[in-house]
């Protein structure tokens, strides 16, 4: 039986987008799910529009996403010898020709064609002249005029497009460079691409490819083309709708396996089940099973499957994660085990490693601020003499653990004739600023018994003053 062979073939003319991330995704489970080969291949015969950069953010994006290539990166202007070689077979086929029409006179004749309401297509002027090569000449597929062309999509069943709607397109430009629908044939059949899976926006292009295909005498690939995905207006997802560029996510604190686990869920299911490890994707994952309509990007969703896998990790897996973010607010570094431990009492209450990089600031900071209406009602005068009592108490505690520090607090308020809220809500303000925090004990345990002190006195002061 002969291998699976996909490939994922991105334009390095801007960053890698959700659904470029989403067509490279199907592509890497169906091959690993039949033990196939999956090929990268930089399609840069834009020169004017490649750019370092970009090849540089998609292969990021690819590595982020854990998404590992079997060969390339390849890159289309390097095989520039092979595409002329298999031109030569179609000019000595009959299969293409010279033309040498002008842009100028091909703009007059679509317009002339728009007019008289046909369709605006190449006439085919230069079809039987028998021009060679010269400057400023292209090179166009002799398409056929008749007949039917047939894609049979594994997703979207049979399309018939009829060959006489389809025009003689350019294969080669006059400066020698190939245009994308000769380039992407040629490097499907020498790398033996067996499945092209991508987007529907190339359903128009598909039969044109057909027709190349079966010019050079070459089987053709299987096809299946993925539905799109729309915003939640159900327009096509752009930047209006929210970050469409994989790193975008990367920098917003999503987590790569929230991501591969949402993008695979825009058109795909196995039952009812939403979460899959990549194990059980690479397990379950099939064509059959993809949808024929588009779907719709949810951001709401995504935020909550990114706090499932954020509250799944281990928070030591984290703290590399979540260090960058620490660093760009400009906090010094602290121990690993100082952040593992501090991230556990945030895990399940942020979404994000953004939100959970600003609610780790009072971890972080030498002294906090306070939150002025939060300070105005819990760090009054009459706190000063339960404070006092805690400090002396918590000074004595030799294991300052969770269990000790709550019979501290005990101790204080029962000795005092409070409940323990009447205690707990100033010295949460005290300890972080804020009225909204993980569990105090949680958090004086993180703090450990020097920060502790230091800001209780702090808010002694504080209200005495």
């Amino acid at each position: 039986m002969q291998p699976i062979i996909t490939r994922f073939p991105p334009s390095p003319t801007g960053f890698l987008h959700i659904g470029g991330a989403r067509t490279a995704l199907f592509n890497w489970l169906f091959t690993r799910h039949h033990g196939g080969r999956f090929i990268l291949r930089i399609e840069d015969t834009d020169v004017v529009r490649s750019t370092e950069d970009a090849i540089k953010a998609i292969l990021d994006a690819m590595e982020w996403l854990g998404l590992d290539w079997d060969e390339g990166p390849y890159f289309q202007t390097q095989r520039l010898a092979i595409y002329r070689e298999y031109l030569n077979r179609l000019l000595e086929r009959g299969h293409a020709y010279y033309c040498e029409c002008t842009p100028a006179a091909l703009e007059e004749h679509r317009q002339a064609a728009l007019a008289q309401g046909r369709k605006p297509k190449y006439d085919g002027r230069c079809r039987d002249r028998g021009l060679g090569p010269g400057p400023n000449r292209v090179i166009r597929f002799r398409c056929p005029q008749l007949g039917t062309t047939v894609l049979n999509d594994l997703i979207k069943g049979p399309i018939l497009f009829d060959n006489a709607e389809l025009d003689d397109l350019v294969l080669e430009r006059s400066d020698g460079i190939p245009t994308y629908n000769f380039a992407v044939v040629i490097d499907d059949i020498t790398m033996n691409i067996t499945h092209v899976i991508r987007g529907d926006d190339h359903v128009p292009n598909t039969p044109r490819q057909i027709l190349i295909y079966q010019a050079l005498d070459v089987p053709l690939p299987s096809f299946a083309h993925v539905p799109m995905i729309l915003g939640q207006d159900r327009a096509k997802l752009s930047k209006r709708h929210g970050a469409t560029s994989v790193m975008a996510y990367k920098e917003m604190g999503y987590l790569p396996e929230a991501l591969i686990n949402y993008l695979v869920r825009l058109g795909w299911s196995h039952g009812d089940q939403e979460i899959f490890s990549r194990e059980e994707l690479i397990q379950h994952f099939s064509l059959e099973n993809v949808g024929k309509s588009p779907s719709v990007f949810d951001p709401e969703k995504f935020i909550w499957l990114n706090a499932h896998y954020l509250r799944a990790r281990s928070a030591e897996s984290l703290v590399p994660l979540l260090e960058p973010f620490l660093a760009a607010r400009e906090h010094p570094k602290k121990p690993a085990e100082y952040l593992a431990k501090a991230i556990r009492t945030l895990q399940p209450r942020t979404h994000d490693l953004v939100e959970m990089a600003d609610a780790m600031n009072f971890y972080m900071v030498q002294d906090v601020s306070y939150d002025p209406a939060a300070a105005k009602k819990f760090l009054t005068p009459n706190m000063i003499e339960p404070f006092k009592k805690l400090i002396a108490s918590l000074e004595s505690l030799e294991l300052f653990n969770e269990a000790n520090l709550e019979s501290a607090f005990h101790g204080v308020v029962s000795e005092m004739g409070l409940k323990l809220g009447k205690v707990a809500q100033p010295a949460r303000v005290a300890l972080t600023g804020s009225t909204v925090s993980p569990g105090l004990f949680e958090i004086i345990d993180v703090l450990g018994k020097e920060a502790v002190l230091r800001r209780l006195r702090k808010a002694v002061e504080y209200m005495s003053g």
